[in-house]
């Protein structure tokens, strides 16, 4: 439940109130401030649950990174009209870059203000994400086919894998991925193979799953108002999705479960 009526109306249940531990039903002058409060702590909250989640073996060598779309109320003054290209569509929101690995776990993201994220976001996310621990493999889209997202991740020892974008020279060159001509470049003992490449790329749709799973725990479409309670759901539900993997790892459910019996 977000935004500040619909949580200041489930606050009315006596039962809710009494088991959050509270004396009296709090008024909306203190939920407003609570949810603004709690767009500061919910990335270190998140950044805590991945490190649960990597103590338990629930991170794999393979990392994807893609950015998906968060659509809110016109309503929202601080959102925009954004493009979204996979769809090519037009929406009213915001976006968000998100690292996954493993059965649709999350381990690095940060709420933009459009699905189509700056290189400055994708760069802070890939050093947010090799923090947690080092992948072999790093696989994202042509959208980033980028010279200094390659040679980060080559100079700290892991394998870029993103198509190359022939429409960003007048001078095309004869490879499928940037990696390639890096490798050629400035390494004369390393070689990939082209069916290696392949197969690695094709993993890039666990990211497009845990994009899905992100969104059946919130994040699809935001329902409170302006950028601060937005950003703050996002993390909400990206926390959401990471106690879900780490509970059903716990009870020895099927890591890629999305359920949870209480």
């Amino acid at each position: 439940i977000y935004g500040i009526r619909p949580v200041e109306r489930e606050l009315r249940n006596t039962v809710v109130w009494l088991s959050c531990g509270f004396d009296r039903p709090p008024s909306r002058d203190a939920v407003d401030p609570f949810l603004t409060d709690l767009e500061h702590v919910g990335q270190e909250v998140f950044d805590h649950l991945v490190e649960q989640a990597a103590r338990r073996g629930l991170l794999d060598l393979t990392y994807c990174i893609d950015s998906t779309d968060v659509r809110t109320m016109p309503a929202d003054q601080d959102a925009s009209k954004c493009y979204d290209p996979t769809d090519d569509e037009y929406y009213y929101g915001y976006g968000c870059t998100i690292v996954s690995t493993g059965q649709k776990i999350p381990i690095a993201a940060e709420f933009t203000e459009s699905k189509q994220a700056p290189e400055e976001t994708a760069m802070r996310v890939t050093r947010d994400a090799l923090a947690v621990a080092k992948p072999i493999w790093m696989v994202g889209d042509s959208a980033y086919d980028t010279l200094d997202w390659h040679d980060h991740l080559l100079a700290a020892g892991v394998v870029p894998v993103a198509p190359y974008n022939a429409r960003n020279t007048d001078d095309p060159k004869d490879i499928e991925y940037r990696v390639e001509d890096r490798i050629e470049q400035h390494s004369e003992d390393v070689q990939l193979k082209q069916s290696t490449l392949n197969e690695t790329y094709n993993r890039r749709t666990g990211v497009e799953r845990t994009n899905d799973s992100v969104k059946d725990c919130g994040l699809g479409r935001t329902h409170a108002r302006g950028r601060v309670h937005a950003r703050a759901q996002v993390f909400l539900a990206l926390c959401l999705r990471l106690v879900v993997a780490i509970t059903n790892y716990e009870r020895g459910d099927n890591p890629g479960s999305t359920i949870i019996t209480v």
